[in-house]
């Protein structure tokens, strides 16, 4: 059996996104995202602060 050269993306089952370049699936590398989670802590924890000492006062 003879296995044809396949220029679209198999994985897409719908007819327009089997006409896309592979190139519009792939993922933008993320750049580094170390301190994202102590980011958002610092962010909730300041909120929160902000929140229970208007209620207090």
């Amino acid at each position: 059996m003879r296995r044809y050269l396949v220029l679209t993306n198999e994985a897409a089952r719908h007819p327009f996104r089997r006409s896309l370049p592979p190139s519009v699936f792939e993922k933008p590398r993320a750049e580094r995202d170390d301190d994202k989670d102590w980011k958002l802590f610092a962010l909730s924890f300041t909120a929160f602060f902000i929140s229970f000492y208007s209620f207090i006062a």
